[in-house]
């Protein structure tokens, strides 16, 4: 769990070089090798702790839609 937590943590710091008015998926904050390195239940898991920050926190990050894959979507405001 807390490789998980270190990984939201970098994701949280990678959307400060989102910039504003940009949509993107939680997968874009990490290089391809990065990512697929995150086992599937990690990434699982990592997505719902993504959301849930997004949420509570109420910063410059909103969830959109979820893709046709059923990936969720954010935008930076």
């Amino acid at each position: 769990m807390s490789d998980v937590n270190n990984l939201l943590e970098n994701a949280v710091m990678e959307t400060k070089n989102v910039l504003p008015g940009e949509e993107f998926l939680l997968r874009d904050l990490f290089k391809e090798y990065e990512w697929n390195r995150i086992s599937r239940s990690d990434r699982l898991l990592l997505g719902t702790l993504f959301l849930n920050h997004v949420k509570t926190f109420k910063g410059s990050i909103v969830a959109v839609e979820k893709t046709s894959s059923g990936q969720q979507q954010y935008r930076k405001v």
